[in-house]
């Protein structure tokens, strides 16, 4: 009878362990099975300052709640600041000193110009005056030759007795009187010349001192040249006391906290690393082996190792294109023909349909069921 029992035992426990090794072989067969897998964060960053100076605050703690937006740290902003006030002095004395060569151009234009165009006008009416005034005078000096003639002809006539003496000092005053008329004409004539010519001289010095317009206006074009330079300085400036806080990019939770305040730290210094624990995934680094009938779409089964019995699911969301390794640091090299085939890993990224109670960081085993 022991006999029996012991022979059912036995067999009992080997179809046991056929069924378990049937399913166990079943299971690998239809799922791929890795448990190099790890949970991630798509939202995970270090922060640090764009500028390098002294730490004097840092309100955050490790495991911290933070809002994005939210000022987490700052640096002494002072050195910067009164850059910026002398930048800012400078600006407004520039702005000044342009206000005022162009308000001493306009006026200086308008000057100009008046004085041009009333020389012009003066000019242009003594020309006609004297145009005018030579005219009669050649017009006096046609009669004053007839004049002369006549008076000739009266003195031969009157010393022949046939015209009376009156006569002759008749025709001889109008012949004087014609010849003090023309010499005054003609000396206000020269008078009219002499004042076109300072008219000319005037207009002439107008148009030269258009070129004192032209050099403000390369003074204006030079120091607005320069204003725009003190701008840009002064945007410079502004950004690094921007720099100067260290602001949270997020919603998520302080991971780290790198140094203490007060502290000088350098460009670029780790000062806290962010996380966002809403941003979970899985990736895994699956074999090549193991890659066939997996794609995007499949559905997951993942197991963490620090949450016994909790399974997540999910889905596949994409499969990298290379492997691993293709783009490591020391390639292998191949060149001397010697070659030993390794198993290559290929990262998958697993989209989890819930993330309570996971970390970035925990280890877990995924079951990619295939297609």
């Amino acid at each position: 009878m022991s006999k029996r029992i012991g022979t059912f035992v036995i067999i009992a426990l080997v179809a046991f362990f056929a069924l378990m090794g049937y399913r166990y072989l079943h299971y690998r067969s239809v799922n791929a099975v890795s448990d190099a897998a790890f949970i991630k964060s798509d939202r995970l960053s270090i922060l640090s300052f764009k500028v390098a100076g002294k730490v004097v605050r840092l309100d955050k703690e490790e495991n911290d709640p933070i809002r994005k937006g939210e000022v987490l740290a700052r640096i002494d902003p002072k050195d910067f600041e009164v850059s910026r006030e002398k930048i800012l002095h400078l600006i407004d004395a520039l702005e000044d000193g342009i206000a005022a060569m162009k308000l001493k151009r306009d006026r200086l234009r308008k000057t100009l110009e008046l004085q041009e165009k009333i020389s012009g006008v003066d000019i242009e009416a003594l020309d006609q005056r004297i145009a005018a005034l030579s005219f009669r005078i050649d017009a006096a000096d046609r009669r004053l030759e007839k004049l002369r003639k006549d008076t000739q002809r009266y003195r031969k006539m009157m010393e022949e007795r046939l015209i009376a003496s009156g006569d002759y000092e008749t025709i001889a005053t109008r012949h004087d009187a014609l010849s003090d008329e023309i010499e005054g004409m003609k000396k206000e004539r020269q008078a009219l010349l002499s004042e076109k010519r300072k008219g000319t001289d005037a207009y002439r010095i107008a148009r030269l001192n258009l070129r004192q317009i032209e050099e403000l206006d390369k003074t204006i074009a030079a120091k607005t040249q320069e204003l725009k330079a003190q701008k840009k300085t002064l945007a410079a400036i502004e950004n690094r006391i921007a720099y100067t806080r260290i602001v949270a990019p997020f919603d998520g939770v302080i991971a780290k906290k790198f140094v203490d305040a007060p502290r000088v730290v350098k460009q670029g210094a780790p000062i806290y690393a962010l996380t966002d624990p809403k941003a979970l995934y899985c990736e895994v680094l699956l074999s090549e082996k193991k890659l066939h009938g997996v794609k995007p779409g499949n559905a997951v089964t993942v197991e963490v190792e620090a949450l016994k019995g909790k399974k997540y699911r999910g889905v596949v969301e994409s499969i990298a294109p290379t492997s691993a390794s293709t783009f490591s640091l020391v390639p292998r090299d191949i060149a001397s023909g010697e070659f030993t085939k390794l198993d290559q890993r290929f990262v998958v990224r697993i989209k989890l349909d819930r993330i309570e109670g996971l970390r970035a960081g925990m280890g877990a085993t995924v079951a990619i069921r295939r297609q």
